[in-house]
């Protein structure tokens, strides 16, 4: 007779165990303590075997019934139940111990395999990290979009809106990897794209009025700040690097004999090498810095340590002091004045400042061809760009 809830809750131990069937091969196992036990017998390859299912009520007679319709489908395709669960159980422990982190650590160690620059992978990992607390110990085949949201909307409550956004992305990219090397089949930060506040886009400021760079000018060229400071935006002006490349620049990239800067592939935001033209004016500032920091591996150490770069803040900083609000000037906006005060002179190809600015475009061979073909152009154009700013900051209204 089949086993009904009312009868199983009104069963009482007896001195010996007692087995109460339900067809099918499952049974409840009574034991003398009182403890309710499933067990599901089966015969494969002409072998009686039985299979532990649970303690009742833990496991219901639905549930230890689906058990048993499951067995019968195995049974059917010729698959032994019980090897069958034991393989389970061992890639659910593996599923278990392959953690988000585990997996983003991996994907970390690949990409610097690839040679990724340094500043991108210290941007990774310091966006995972603000998840890491919230996911970083789960399988990375059980997390959710909801466990994913919590960190997303901890780092909007502190209104980093553009933050919250890159986490997201960052993270995605970790379960595209996982889902690539079959840790996982779902990537949940695909259902959040709509769940996150849409940063305000602003430009970086940048003076781009020929009058008014000019006053910018002449307050770096007075600042009394920290001489290196100076130095390092008086380089921002006349070279217009990206601010990391300059902040990281070593001695051993500059060629004073030759007039140019190489700065390495593995510091170009596009990972290929790229050389700059040194005018008379920048080498003297370079010659005034080196009596400064010339011993060290660095142009711009950091002030507490030698063997670190200048912090990203110290520049923006002192035009902060200067006088210039964020919405008025900032270290990157140097490449944005440059380039529109070089295109509105007119004495320029355009390709050749694109060049000088190290953009690059979708057409390699083009890019290539201008890299060579514009060299002397841009050798010339910076020597150029070097008299303006001597002019431009000697024009006082």
């Amino acid at each position: 007779m089949a086993l009904t809830d009312t009868a199983l809750k009104a069963l009482k131990p007896t001195e010996k165990p007692t087995k109460h069937s339900d067809g099918g091969g499952l049974h409840l196992l009574l034991s003398p303590k009182g403890s309710k036990l499933w067990r599901l017998s089966y015969r494969f390859d002409g072998k009686q075997q039985t299979m532990a299912l649970g303690a009742y009520p833990a496991v219901t007679l639905a549930d230890a019934r689906r058990h048993r319709e499951n067995v019968k489908a195995l049974l059917a395709k010729g698959i032994n139940p019980s090897h069958h669960a034991k393989l389970e159980r061992i890639t659910k422990r593996a599923s278990n111990a392959v953690t988000f982190k585990a997996v983003a650590d991996e994907y970390l160690l690949k990409i610097a395999k690839e040679g990724k620059a340094d500043t991108t992978q210290n941007k990774k990992e310091w966006l995972l990290g603000l998840a890491m607390p919230d996911i970083g110990s789960r399988p990375v085949s059980e997390i959710t979009a909801a466990e994913i949201l919590v960190p997303l909307r901890r780092i909007e409550a502190k209104g980093n809106y553009e933050t919250a956004r890159r986490v997201r992305s960052t993270i995605g990219q970790i379960f595209r990897y996982a889902i690539a090397t079959a840790r996982t089949d779902n990537d949940p930060t695909f259902g959040l794209k709509g769940a996150l506040t849409a940063p305000v886009v602003s430009h970086r400021a940048a003076v781009t009025d020929k009058k008014a760079f000019g006053g910018l000018l002449r307050a770096i060229w007075a600042y009394e700040g920290m001489p290196e400071t100076r130095m390092a935006l008086q380089l921002m002006a006349l070279l217009y690097p990206r601010p990391g490349e300059l902040r990281q620049a070593e001695w051993s990239e500059i060629d004073f004999d030759k007039a140019i800067w190489t700065l390495p592939a593995s510091r170009m935001k596009m990972r290929r090498e790229h050389r700059k033209p040194l005018s008379a004016q920048a080498l003297a500032i370079l010659e005034e810095l080196r009596a400064l920091t010339g011993d060290g591996k660095l142009l711009f150490p950091a002030v507490t340590s030698r063997t670190g770069t200048m912090s990203e803040n110290t520049m923006n900083s002192a035009l902060r002091r200067m006088g210039f609000t964020q919405d008025e000037a900032t270290s990157h906006g140097f490449r944005a004045s440059a380039s529109t005060l070089l295109n509105e002179s007119g004495q320029w190809a355009p390709d050749a400042i694109e060049a000088e600015l190290a953009h690059v475009g979708a057409d390699e061979v083009r890019k290539a061809y201008h890299r060579a073909l514009y060299w002397d152009e841009r050798v010339k154009m910076a020597d150029w760009w070097a008299g303006e700013i001597h002019t431009m900051k000697s024009q006082v209204e």
